[in-house]
């Protein structure tokens, strides 16, 4: 298979528009096949105006779910108005569709009071609840140089958005998640980068990697109130976050390193995310992260003629069709 290659494009600013990409993203699998598996709750996603974010958020409305989004204002605002349009086309035609609207947000969810605002506004319009909640706002900047490139308003910024919200908007939208009946969620948007890290992503790759600890304790404190806590790790998905922060051959090429030559799809990415909040799929799943990326390479270990992976921890374990325990020597 010949390489992916993008056509040449840079945004140059953060966060990146998704009307202004070429290709536009995909955000919903052509083929994809809806099954009522959340019908009647209600989620609320960051970041939900383009990316995976509306991939996530188009497959809820399709399960059934009435769907709030936060987004930037000034700067996504089509990107914004576009998935809310798709979201009530979607519950138009959808029989038996939540009696509660979808919601546009505009937020910086790096600050409590935004969050706060946010919570008690989708709870406040959907009957006091919100049964999901997706953490998935993101900024990245390359950062080449600790030396040169690192400063102490540009990590405040990164951190903020990337993992501060995290825990803010999980803690105002827990008091809105009902233990009876259980079937409540948080969601997690953490990176293949927490994992095998990213020499010039200093700061995104370490707030995904916060994102992942952060993830695994707060399972193990709300797991008495029956409130599941995964997260999603993507590998290379082709998203407004790409041209908005690399330069043009980077672009050009992005996906193409991994074994299957692409880049991935949004669409490709949010059915994890209806896995990990639908009830039926996951209900003895908390704590753990779904990998959706090809990473693989050859075995470093010496004399092994078999291939490598990441494991869930992270770590290198050998692919082998027989005594797949045992080192290769």
């Amino acid at each position: 298979m010949a390489s992916q290659q993008f056509p040449s494009q840079q945004q140059g600013s953060q966060p990146g528009q998704e009307h202004a990409m070429d290709p536009r993203p995909e955000s919903i699998i052509q083929s994809y096949k809806s099954a009522n598996k959340l019908q009647g709750k209600v989620a609320l996603v960051t970041g939900g105006d383009s990316g995976i974010g509306r991939a996530v958020c188009l497959c809820f409305a399709l399960e059934g779910a009435t769907v709030a989004f936060t987004f930037l204002k000034g700067q996504e605002d089509k990107d914004a108005a576009e998935t809310l349009q798709a979201l009530r086309d979607i519950k138009s035609r959808t029989p038996g569709a939540s009696k509660y609207d979808p919601m546009a947000i505009p937020a910086d969810l790096g600050y409590e009071e935004n969050c706060r605002r946010v919570v008690e506004e989708v709870a406040s319009a959907c009957g006091g609840r919100i049964d999901v909640l997706v953490n998935n706002a993101a900024e990245q900047y390359e950062r080449p140089s600790i030396t040169d490139d690192v400063t102490e308003e540009g990590l405040d910024r990164v951190f903020r958005t990337n993992i501060y919200s995290y825990f803010l908007m999980s803690k105002h939208a827990v008091k809105h998640m009902r233990a009876e009946g259980g079937g409540c969620s948080i969601i997690n948007t953490s990176s293949v980068v927490a994992y095998k890290g990213n020499k010039t992503l200093l700061d995104y790759t370490s707030t995904k990697g916060a994102i992942v600890s952060f993830t695994r304790a707060l399972a193990l404190q709300l797991a008495e109130k029956g409130i599941r806590v995964n997260g999603v790790a993507p590998g290379p998905i082709w998203t407004p976050l790409i041209p908005a922060s690399f330069g043009k051959e980077k672009v050009e090429q992005f996906g193409s390193e991994v074994p299957m030559k692409r880049a991935g799809q949004p669409s490709e990415v949010a059915p994890s995310y209806v896995f990990l909040a639908s009830e039926q799929d996951s209900s003895y799943i908390s704590g753990q992260f779904l990998h959706v990326n090809v990473v693989t390479h050859g075995c470093r270990r010496r004399g092994c003629q078999w291939l490598e992976k990441w494991t869930v921890d992270g770590l290198y374990c050998c692919v082998r069709s027989v005594e797949a325990s045992k080192w290769q020597k």
